[in-house]
């Protein structure tokens, strides 16, 4: 089959039939169109119609037939030849040769359709449907043309500029074949026919011989898409190349021609920032510019059948590439000029920027490298003083200079950033802070006038990469962690640190427009990356020089996105549950600035709500005994009032146990035998053993005392009572509570997929009724479910009692034990004013 410039279109998809009269086929299955291939190799549309596989008479055989859908003519008639090779595209396509030079192609509008046809051709060829294409693409036909495979190859018409036609016409009906393309290159490598065709093309444009012109297009292109490399040597050759452009000027399709000579000639410059003393490489620059040129520039866009015809060219130009940067790489002369230059204070800034250009596309050449090669030129540059030269660069006022040398830096760090590391370690013993390379990194970085911070965030990204102990090697003799990081900490950051600390003097942030907010985002970003992996060294950074409550001024900040970075800094450091840490944010109060962030939010439901609530989840859940105590002893009375969550109140029960438990280590015993006991009658595992443990706690709520201080009276009764008494009290009345809740919830059916509760804004202690109509889902006058996003800070405080119930995610452990049948008829009158949210949970349960 033919090798086709582009795919015949897809038939459109229609959802309905298309019906045809005169007893023609309404299946939409059997719905294509027919295209044929014309001179110029697009593919011409012939109409639509429905195909169909039948025995002709005339023709003597099975044949397709195409019958047009809008007057029933006949589109097509084509006998399916056993010898003919039909080829299956793209599951819809079906194309094949009827003749030379006469290409046909079906696009059918469903592939049920395509499999149809398909199945009869191969049967009629005595095929397997399975396969792509019928026959080889040398028939008996071709064969009988070429002669024999053993034939010395294929004889070339004479070259002369009356035959350029039946050349044309030779390179095309070639492409199609493997065979043609392999005999018809061998024939033309062989004769050195393209220098004579080239010579053709002077005499047709000394005479404007515009049609002799066209022919040599189509045939300059047709070797191209021969795919030889033997033939490219020819054509990209110094005195072929040029001629070999100005034959594809002439493109049939143009009504002018281009002017692609003119342009390499006079309009391209080629600049040689240092003088390249070798011949063979300027030649070889040279050539790969023009062969990019033609690829990008001159050849069509190749289509779908033509783009692996191309495949020598890419090739061909990757190579060169390779080729230029060893070359340029075994040239110690030039490369020593070229990093003295760069250096030289005496050199010119055109110059400067000239060197750093041409030093940037050599670093992105090697990128083309494979990895050998690429550590091979990697060490060259760093043997040549490429960092030392940056340095300098760097430190120069021309933002176009320093901005290339950023890309070459970054080019650097990804390719081996334990190299850069080595680097700075050793100027350390040598310069002054304020020039070393990472240094001016980060103050180009601080110092970015892109008002979106685009140059910022890739320096960031890459001083990470510097400071990640994943790529940090480790020696039997040296750690290369323990080292950096102490230079780090040591030299360079309290350059980081430095906007950070010069904008949070004072309560608010000094400066809040949204480029430094930006800007210290990307600061903080860094610094809890390091909080996350340097461990000892941050850890004594911040503490030392008291970065947390500087970070925090920052919630005041009026952009949300760098308050929430602030947060974002102070919960991972909560996230190490470090004591020393613990004590840090204790002794300076920082949980101060969170509260205020907390209380001016409001009611408010947004990232910054549910930021807050989390972290104070995260220490309860977490038990951070040190910090439950510390935000319950100084921010519960603003606290207290929150009651759409379960946190603060859950926070205030934790820190009532371990008071209790401080104060009674007889009852902290007791409790532990009750566990062991329960765990022997029930076999529960040690997960669950610990949730009846917390929920026996959570008990103790229900007498008023873990939500409003205990008043005097109940201090008394406490001091009259003993503890452990008290406590068992306590655990049989839960016990005798939650068996009589279970078994009156499980009978009633009135539970509904959400529920809303309304209190009394008169009392803390009550709950209102469950009948109140207030009360039912979804009433309008309820305040909202604690889920709900306009609800925070709208429901009124809640007993103690709902505040047990949720605490621990609103789970409640609920066993029937045999043993424990007590019951009292307050039991019931208790269930019968327990809240509807609390009957839904334990019935879930």
């Amino acid at each position: 089959a033919p090798d086709q410039p582009s795919a015949p279109p897809a038939i459109a998809r229609q959802s309905g039939g298309c019906g045809v009269a005169g007893g023609r086929m309404t299946d939409t299955r059997r719905r294509v169109k027919v295209y044929t291939l014309n001179e110029d190799r697009q593919w011409d549309d012939r109409g639509t119609g429905h195909v169909s596989s039948c025995y002709v008479e005339r023709l003597k055989g099975m044949s397709l037939l195409v019958r047009a859908e809008s007057d029933g003519s006949l589109l097509l008639e084509s006998k399916i030849n056993p010898n003919t090779a039909y080829q299956k595209q793209q599951d819809t396509l079906i194309v094949w040769s009827e003749a030379e030079n006469y290409d046909l192609a079906l696009s059918f509008q469903e592939k049920a359709g395509c499999d149809e046809i398909w199945e009869k051709i191969c049967q009629v060829q005595g095929k397997d449907p399975s396969v792509d294409i019928t026959q080889d693409l040398v028939d008996e036909s071709e064969e009988e043309r070429f002669d024999d495979m053993s034939s010395p190859g294929l004889e070339l018409p004479s070259c002369e500029l009356s035959r350029l036609e039946e050349i044309a016409e030779l390179v095309a009906s070639s492409l199609p074949s493997p065979l043609r393309r392999e005999k018809l290159a061998l024939a033309l490598e062989n004769e050195g026919y393209i220098k004579k065709l080239l010579e053709i093309f002077h005499v047709c444009e000394d005479l404007e011989n515009i049609e002799g012109l066209h022919h040599l297009y189509e045939i300059i292109k047709g070797i191209f898409l021969l795919n030889r490399t033997a033939l490219f040597e020819v054509m990209f050759s110094e005195e072929c190349i040029m001629d070999v452009i100005g034959c594809l000027e002439y493109d049939p399709s143009l009504s002018q021609s281009r002017k692609h000579r003119e342009f390499l000639t006079k309009t391209a410059k080629f600049k040689e920032v240092i003088p390249i003393s070798d011949p063979e490489l300027k030649q070889k620059i040279h050539q790969t510019y023009r062969v990019q040129y033609i690829q990008d520039m001159v050849l069509p866009t190749p289509s779908v059948f033509e783009e692996n015809m191309l495949s020598t060219l890419h090739s061909f130009i990757f190579f060169n590439k390779v080729e230029i940067v060893g070359m340029l790489q075994e040239d110690e002369k030039f490369l020593t000029d070229l990093f003295a230059q760069l250096t030289d204070e005496a050199t010119d800034e055109e110059k400067r920027q000239e060197l750093v250009n041409f030093l940037k596309e050599f670093c992105a050449f090697s990128q083309t490298l494979q990895p050998q090669n690429r550590d091979a030129f990697f060490k060259t540059l760093s043997n040549m003083g490429i960092l030392p030269a940056l340095e300098v660069i760097l430190g120069m006022d021309d933002a176009q200079v320093r901005s290339a040398a950023t890309d070459i830096f970054s080019y650097l760090v990804e390719y081996n950033p334990s190299m850069v590391r080595e680097f700075v370690m050793q100027e350390a013993q040598q310069n002054d802070d304020d020039i070393l390379l990472i240094n001016l990194i980060i103050e180009h970085m601080i110092c970015d006038t892109d008002p979106e911070l685009g140059g910022a965030v890739l320096l960031m990204g890459l001083l990470r990469t510097l400071v990640d102990p994943e790529n940090m090697l480790a020696t039997a003799n040296k750690t290369e962690k323990t080292e950096f990081l102490g230079f780090f900490y040591k030299h360079c950051m309290h350059v980081l640190t430095a906007p950070l600390l010069a904008n949070t003097t004072e309560d608010k942030p000094s400066k809040d427009d949204f480029q430094t907010a930006q800007l210290l985002a990307l600061i903080l970003e860094l610094l809890t990356f390091c909080v996350e992996h340097h461990t000892y060294h941050i850890k004594n950074y911040i503490i030392n020089k008291d970065i947390l409550r500087r970070v925090l001024v920052l919630m005041a900040s009026k952009h949300a996105f760098l308050a929430l970075c602030a947060l974002r800094f102070k919960r991972k450091i909560i996230g190490l549950k470090d004591e020393f840490y613990n004590r840090y944010i204790m002794k300076s109060f920082l949980f101060e600035p969170v509260v205020k962030a907390f209380l001016n939010n409001g009611s408010r439901y947004n990232l910054m709500n549910s930021a807050i609530i989390e972290m104070f989840e995260f220490i309860r859940v977490e038990d951070i005994k040190s910090l439950t105590a510390h935000v319950i002893e100084n921010y519960w009375k603003a606290l207290e009032d929150v009651d759409y969550v379960q946190t603060f109140k859950g926070l205030k029960l934790r820190f009532e146990q371990q008071r209790e438990r401080q104060d009674n280590p007889k009852l902290d015993s007791m409790r532990s035998i009750l566990r062991n006991h329960r765990y022997r009658r029930d076999a529960r595992t040690l997960e669950d053993e610990e949730e009846m443990w917390f929920n026996t706690d959570e008990d103790d709520m229900e007498d008023g005392e873990a939500v409003v201080p205990p008043s005097d009276k109940t201090k008394n009764d406490e001091d009259i009572m003993d503890p452990i008494s008290k406590f068992m009290e306590r655990k049989k009345l839960k016990e005798s509570e939650e068996k009589e809740v279970l078994l009156k919830t499980n009978l009633s059916g009135r539970q509904s997929p959400s529920f809303k509760l309304s209190f009394s804004s008169g009392t803390k202690s009550n709950l209102t009724s469950q009948s109140s109509a207030s009360n039912l889902p979804g009433s309008p006058g309820s305040p909202g479910s604690p889920g709900s996003p306009g609800s925070p800070g709208s429901v009124s405080k809640s007993t103690s009692q709902m505040a047990a119930i949720t605490t621990k995610g609103g789970l409640v452990g609920l066993v029937d034990y045999p043993d424990d049948d007590e019951e009292d008829d307050e039991d019931e009158d208790k269930e019968e004013t327990l809240p509807l949210s609390k009957k839904a949970k334990l019935e879930s349960s």
